[in-house]
C-alpha cells in the first residue's frame, strides 16, 4: 500500500492543532514532535523507468532470455506436491509395488459424465475402507489446432486432480500421484485415501 501525499492545507491544519494543544503533563520536558516532521518531509524520488533499446522490425533479439511456460505440466505439478502419506509406502507406490484395491476407467467419458462417476467411486471406495484406488483418465487426444492459444492435451487428465482436491472428495484424499507404467503411467493416477474415522 502506498501512502498518499499530505496536502498543504492538511499540513497547515495539523500545525495549528499542534500549536494550540495543551500538554497533559506540563512538568515533563518538551520533546520534538516526530509526526509533524515526518509530514513535512518530501516523498522519495521515483526512479525513471528502464529504457528500451531500439530495434528494427524483423531483427532477432540480441540476448535470449529464459523461455517460461506460465503453468507447468500436470505431471510436474503433481510430482512437486508434498508427500502427505508415509514416505516408505509412497516409495513403494511410485515403484508400482502396491496394488490398487479398486479401479475406475474414465476413458470415453465427457466431463459431465466423468465427474459424478469419479465422485461416486471415491465415496464408495472410502466407505468400503479401501486405501489405494486407481483412476484411469487416458492421456487424451491432441486437439490443438495450432492457434495462438495452446490447448493442453487430455481434458480429464488435467481436471481429475482438481476434482480430487475440492469437496466432497478433498477431505477423503490423502495423496494423488501419477501411476506406475504397469498401471497406466501418465494416463492414470493413484489416489491414496484417508482412513475412516
Amino acid at each position: 500500500m502506498t501512502r498518499r501525499r499530505v496536502k498543504p492545507e492538511e499540513l497547515e491544519l495539523w500545525q495549528q492543532v499542534a500549536r494550540t494543544a495543551r500538554r497533559l503533563n506540563p512538568k515533563q520536558p518538551l520533546k520534538q514532535q516526530p509526526l509533524a516532521d515526518s509530514l513535512a518531509k518530501k516523498p522519495p524520488k521515483v526512479p525513471e523507468p528502464a529504457r528500451i533499446e531500439e530495434f528494427s522490425l524483423g531483427e532477432k533479439t540480441k540476448t535470449s532470455g529464459p523461455m517460461f511456460d506460465v503453468l507447468p505440466g500436470i505431471s510436474e505439478r503433481i510430482a512437486a506436491a508434498p508427500v502427505a502419506m508415509d514416505k516408505k509406502a509412497f516409495t513403494r507406490l511410485k515403484r508400482g509395488k502396491l496394488m490398487p484395491e479398486g479401479k475406475i476407467d474414465l476413458h470415453g467419458m465427457t466431463m459431465a459424465q466423468a465427474h459424478p462417476a469419479l465422485t461416486g467411486f471415491i465415496l464408495r471406495s472410502h466407505a468400503a475402507g479401501k486405501r489405494l484406488v486407481l483412476v484411469v483418465t487416458g492421456k487424451g487426444k491432441d486437439r490443438d489446432t495450432g492457434g495462438p492459444i495452446p490447448v493442453r492435451q487430455g481434458v480429464l487428465r488435467h481436471n481429475v486432480p482438481q476434482w480430487l482436491r475440492v469437496p466432497p472428495l478433498g477431505p477423503l484424499v490423502l495423496q494423488i500421484t501419477e501411476a506406475h507404467l504397469r498401471h497406466g503411467g501418465g494416463g492414470a493416477y493413484y489416489v491414496y485415501l484417508r482412513r475412516q474415522r
